[in-house]
């Protein structure tokens, strides 16, 4: 994907005191009002008029106004640009309204097998904790990897690191070594019987995969950092490094 999206999904966060006789903080129709007057006509110009806009760039525009419409409760704003990319922007004190980062997400998939188990149990205490995951032969799972990507919003480096290079750090630090593979055989980082292997655990993987991409993400020359890597092992359970 490249530039903006008409798919206008927002996630809004605000933080207040409830009121002790009603207990609202803030009335969700409110909350629903001011969306749809202060940051929904922005974004639709934007797709109509400047297709190819960084997306961080066009909702930084929306976010002293959001704010003041919230009157002054906003602490973030998401907008899900598809089901899987997102970019998001966060208040860093109640009143600044020009953040410096934006934090941009993707959902990928990689297909893997592995085996739960710990060299320094018995079979039977391995058996006993893990249970169908210490199958002998393995199982398999369709992991989801998203990664939290800080980029600069002003400088020299703003705009600099796009979805497309995301993609491709994923594609060489995780996908091809990953994908498709059994991880306790084919992949040295959770080969138990290898220096520094470990067990293929959702906390495990979520880690090694930041190792993994984080120094590429760093040398891209372009300010981006990387704040995390989430790994779902099924839609109920995930795991996030750093957490």
């Amino acid at each position: 994907m490249r530039g903006l999206s008409r798919h206008y999904e927002l996630e809004i966060t605000c933080r207040g005191e409830a009121d002790p006789q009603t207990g609202y903080f803030l009335d969700i129709k409110f909350i629903d009002k001011a969306a749809r007057q202060a940051v929904i006509p922005h974004i639709t110009a934007a797709c109509h008029n400047t297709p190819h806009a960084d997306p961080a760039q066009v909702l930084a525009e929306t976010l002293s106004v959001l704010n003041a419409a919230l009157g002054g409760t906003l602490v973030s704003i998401r907008w899900m640009l598809s089901p899987f990319y997102s970019v998001e922007l966060a208040m860093t004190t109640p009143n600044a309204a020009n953040p410096a980062t934006a934090t941009l997400r993707q959902r990928f998939e990689i297909a893997a097998a592995h085996r739960l188990h710990a060299p320094s149990l018995g079979d039977e205490a391995n058996r006993a904790f893990f249970g169908k995951c210490n199958n002998p032969s393995g199982h398999g799972h369709n992991y989801i990897i998203e990664p939290a990507v800080s980029v600069p919003l002003s400088g020299t480096d703003a705009g600099r690191f796009s979805l497309a290079m995301l993609e491709q750090f994923v594609d060489r630090a995780i996908i091809q070594p990953f994908d498709h593979k059994h991880l306790n055989i084919d992949c040295p980082e959770f080969n138990q019987s290898l220096p520094g292997g470990v067990n293929p655990s959702a906390e495990n993987i979520a880690r090694v995969f930041y190792d993994k991409l984080a120094p590429l993400i760093s040398a891209s020359g372009t300010g981006a950092t990387l704040q995390s890597v989430r790994l779902w092992e099924t839609e109920k359970t995930s795991a996030m490094y750093p957490g």
